[in-house]
């Protein structure tokens, strides 16, 4: 991981942030919250095309060929649920177990209570990892928000994927751990001053044994490596439409 490059790309983002329209930017974002939302529900099995999550979130229009209402549903809430990640974000509030609760309640809505720790042991399809059974996974959550704020000896990127890989290797939830750990990853990214990034669908077998990994043999670069390589996609590909803005005529960067 070059954490030196992402921190001078993200600089480069952030000076560029303030000198583009603010419709260009609105476009750049309501892209991004499409694909997320297709995406994440996507690696947890939502068969809704990107064209139905993008009527959905945009226009509010169901599909109308029979698909589930939960898949409708798990879409229409991912949107509703990362609005809040980023005003809490923006806001300057620390990621904290009220507000991952409150992210789980707006997943779950019109699906199923939210927000309430699960009771029964489970087990997670094609993985070796065993989450803890209810009273250690309970131990071990508060344990996880009491670290949270004082993780030490990691960079930005790894605390992000840190948060991400412990929380879904806890499992503390019966339903929708990966869509929550997915949005509590942003969360972070956010609150660090980084870009929200997506999991591509497509690339769910390298991020399941990149989570495996860690949550197996405790080794977390795999992981972070793959965030810092979604992060550096991200930057790159901010940087290049805030210079699509610039004026005609205007001196390409270092000439």
């Amino acid at each position: 991981m070059d954490y030196e490059l992402l921190l001078c790309l993200n600089a480069t983002a952030e000076e560029k942030r303030n000198k583009i329209p603010p419709e260009v930017q609105a476009s750049f974002d309501n892209r991004f919250n499409i694909e997320y939302a297709h995406n994440s529900t996507a690696i947890e099995g939502n068969t809704l095309t990107l064209n139905q999550t993008k009527a959905i979130i945009e226009d509010g229009i169901s599909p109308a060929d029979g698909k589930e209402p939960r898949e409708v549903y798990e879409v229409a809430n991912h949107a509703k649920a990362f609005a809040y990640v980023q005003k809490c974000a923006s806001e300057g509030r620390p990621l904290d177990e009220n507000i991952v609760k409150d992210i789980h309640v707006l997943l779950m809505e019109n699906i199923s209570p939210g927000g309430v720790y699960r009771n029964e042991e489970v087990r997670i399809t094609g993985a070796v990892h065993k989450p803890p059974v209810p009273g250690e996974m309970y131990r071990q959550v508060k344990k996880f928000f009491a670290d949270l704020p004082y993780k030490g000896g990691f960079n930005i990127i790894e605390l992000v994927a840190w948060t991400h890989a412990e929380f879904v290797r806890l499992h503390p939830y019966t339903d929708s751990n990966g869509i929550t750990s997915r949005m509590i990853m942003n969360y972070q990214l956010l609150s660090w001053g980084f870009l929200p990034i997506s999991i591509a669908k497509e690339n769910r077998l390298e991020y399941f044994e990149a989570l495996e990994a860690y949550a197996v043999n405790d080794s977390l670069a795999p992981f972070a490596e793959m965030i810092a390589g979604l992060e550096q996609q991200r930057l790159e590909e901010y940087i290049a439409v805030t210079e699509e803005q610039a004026p005609s005529g205007s001196p390409s960067p270092g000439m």
